[in-house]
């Protein structure tokens, strides 16, 4: 389950940004390399007008790396290529999956054995809300 967060991608939030990146070895002083800005919106929404966001519920996902409280960036403007990462709604309830196709059967497949795929049957409705193009992790 996931729950659905609009984009409001026209307002402008710069951060500073370390370019030179950040060792997880040896101490670096990052405070040398903030020369650039990063704004999310700018760098991690390519489709404004499609985008929006979701924050994960659950554990369906976790052999993803994809954990309960991550904030997904999700664009209805990109196309879905088999086994992308999207949002799907099942008779009107949203859910994190991939897609897999398979003997004329449809699939939405976790990434936890614990849950067991969802085929997809005759008469039920199935859309597609969005591919995921960012995964932003919770510490």
């Amino acid at each position: 389950m996931i729950s659905i967060l609009s984009c409001a991608s026209d307002t402008l939030l710069p951060l500073p940004f370390a370019d030179g990146g950040v060792r997880a070895g040896f101490p670096s002083p990052a405070q040398d390399y903030l020369r650039e800005a990063l704004d999310f919106n700018r760098d991690l929404v390519r489709h404004p007008e499609a985008t929006f966001y979701a924050r994960v519920t659950g554990d369906s996902m976790s052999g993803d790396g994809i954990q309960d409280g991550d904030l997904l960036v999700i664009d209805r403007a990109e196309p879905l290529k088999e086994g992308a990462l999207a949002v799907f709604a099942v008779d009107g309830e949203f859910t994190l999956k991939r897609m897999r196709r398979e003997n004329g059967k449809t699939y939405l497949v976790p990434a936890n054995p614990a849950y067991r795929p969802i085929e997809i049957r005759d008469g039920q409705e199935l859309s597609l809300w969005g591919v995921v193009t960012y995964i932003i992790k919770r510490p």
